[in-house]
């Protein structure tokens, strides 16, 4: 840098001690920086047609589900991306883990959700950076409901951006799951949840798989059979594909950190779900428990 030249200076605010919010520095320095989701304009697209409060020219990412064993929590994600009724990719990746115990998938408008989750990560960067610390689990949702808040014009106008975060809590020694909203709001999930065009069925699958007790290998098996239920029934959302090779993002979260697994991992896991599918199309059975011969006639009166 030469000495005496202010054009080779870095701006003052670079230079002061600033806030923790990486977002609330950029929205300060630029106000209309694109960057900024609040700033961010689609002026005109809500004219270019739309489906289902969606544009049809844009990329929709479909169905995540995470849960929560003891010990931690699984987030999976299936590959496809639609654009109205068309396939736009197979293998789109829709779940990041965004730091050491910290996971988010995305659902909506591709583009922007990949651009939402890459902004966050720094922005939990630039907090850990500033603070000497790391964000708790809990300021980290509330970081991100910021952020969604901040893209409800876009969202008014078809582009939403719906992610799921989980992550293992360092203060409570457990996995804990984050659901938003559209406008920014923000609900945790005691057990298991699901976002995306899919949702419906894969809540409804692990409403019948999901125990408290469940291994993290068994909390897998359930995430892929919960999104191969999804896929079943909701044309946006892919199933495994075996002659391509494309199975589920899955990540696992525990204690020791966040794990991506491997293709190879997840590839073992659909196979084995869909060998039994072919006995069974529908899935596998909830566990009932076995009623005695009295329990079954005591409400027939006898």
């Amino acid at each position: 840098m030469a000495h005496g030249s202010d054009s080779a200076r870095l701006p003052d605010a670079y230079l002061a001690t600033g806030t923790s919010s990486f977002t609330g520095f950029l929205a300060s320095l630029g106000p209309k920086s694109a960057l900024v989701p609040a700033d961010a304009s689609v002026s005109g697209l809500a004219e270019s047609g739309t489906s289902g409060g969606q544009l049809t020219g844009v990329p929709h990412g479909t169905t995540i589900v995470a849960l929560t064993f003891p010990g931690g929590v699984v987030m999976a994600g299936d590959r496809r991306a639609t654009m109205g009724n068309y396939i736009a990719q197979r293998d789109i990746e829709k779940v990041f883990a965004v730091d050491d115990h910290t996971v988010v998938g995305i659902a909506g408008t591709a583009g922007l959700a990949t651009e939402l989750v890459r902004l966050f990560q720094v922005e939990l960067e630039h907090y850990e950076k500033m603070e000497g610390a790391p964000l708790s689990l809990p300021g980290k949702a509330n970081r991100l409901s910021n952020m969604i808040r901040g893209n409800l014009g876009m969202a008014l106008q078809g582009l939403a951006v719906v992610p799921l975060l989980a992550g293992f809590d360092l203060d409570r020694g457990r996995g804990r799951i984050f659901s938003y909203d559209v406008t920014g709001g923000r609900y945790e999930e005691s057990d298991f949840q699901a976002v995306g065009s899919g949702s419906l069925f894969a809540r409804g699958s692990l409403k019948k798989l999901y125990t408290r007790e469940l291994a993290p290998d068994g909390a897998v098996t359930a995430c892929i059979e919960a999104l191969y239920d999804a896929a079943d029934d909701d044309s946006a959302t892919g199933g495994p594909d075996l002659a391509r090779g494309i199975y589920p993002i899955v990540v696992l979260v525990d204690s020791e950190g966040a794990r991506k697994l491997t293709d190879s991992e997840v590839a073992e896991v659909v196979r084995m779900v869909v060998s039994d599918r072919q006995s069974r199309p529908d899935g596998p059975l909830a566990q009932l428990p076995a009623a005695t011969p009295n329990e079954l006639t005591e409400g027939l009166g006898e």
